[in-house]
């Protein structure tokens, strides 16, 4: 019991003295200043000189380092993109050279301006040869688009059920592309079917109407201006 009270007196007394150290100072003389202030001080004094540097320089130091290694990280990514696009270069040009084949075959199977009427007469003739009786071929205002034009075909006929399908068929496998949208069937008094639709066929714009595009998409690029 006695060497536990010992050593509570001691830590006592030590407590007692570091708080008798730090009162009386004589802000005139820091030398002469107990052991515990003078290392206090200092503690502060670095503590604030290294908020200074934080402040005025560190932190605008870290700020760049830490833009510099997003920088970094982006031209890494970057390199690495464009070397995954050159080791596949030869692969890209096939698949270009792929799809500038096919779409010259799609562009040749648009007519121009001058092969419409022998088309708009052949779908005519698909139905004829089935036997349909046409009630309606209206051939619409063509929708020019960027390098082709839409011609819609208002059509109304009547036939039976098999030449009505023989006839979607016949047009759908004619050599120009032509689609069959809006369709509807109704019976007539007589048992025989209607068939109304909408055909759209397309072409592609000749060189005199391309020029016409471009000019107009100037003219309006010019106006937004």
């Amino acid at each position: 019991m006695k060497a536990v009270d010992s050593q509570k007196t001691v830590r006592k007394f030590d407590f007692q003295r570091l708080v008798r150290d730090f009162k009386g100072l004589d802000s005139s003389d820091p030398g002469l200043w107990p052991l515990a202030p003078r290392v206090a001080v200092m503690l502060a004094l670095l503590a604030a000189t290294l908020g200074a540097f934080w402040w005025f320089d560190w932190q605008d130091q870290a700020a760049t380092l830490t833009q510099r290694e997003a920088e970094e990280q982006q031209l890494r990514d970057s390199w690495v993109g464009k070397k995954r696009q050159a080791v596949n270069l030869e692969e890209h040009k096939r698949q270009l050279a792929e799809i500038d084949r096919q779409f010259g075959a799609l562009l040749k199977q648009l007519p121009n301006r001058a092969e419409m009427d022998s088309l708009l007469a052949d779908i005519n003739q698909a139905g004829l040869g089935r036997g349909l009786q046409f009630e309606l071929f209206k051939p619409g205002a063509n929708l020019v688009k960027e390098f082709y034009a839409e011609m819609p075909i208002d059509i109304r006929v009547t036939g039976g059920y098999h030449e009505l399908g023989e006839f979607a068929s016949d047009v759908a496998g004619l050599p120009r592309i032509v689609t069959l949208n809006n369709v509807a069937m109704s019976t007539e008094k007589d048992g025989r079917l209607k068939l109304e639709a909408k055909a759209v066929t397309y072409r592609y714009l000749d060189e005199e109407e391309l020029a016409q595009q471009r000019q107009a998409a100037k003219a309006a690029k010019g106006k937004k201006r």
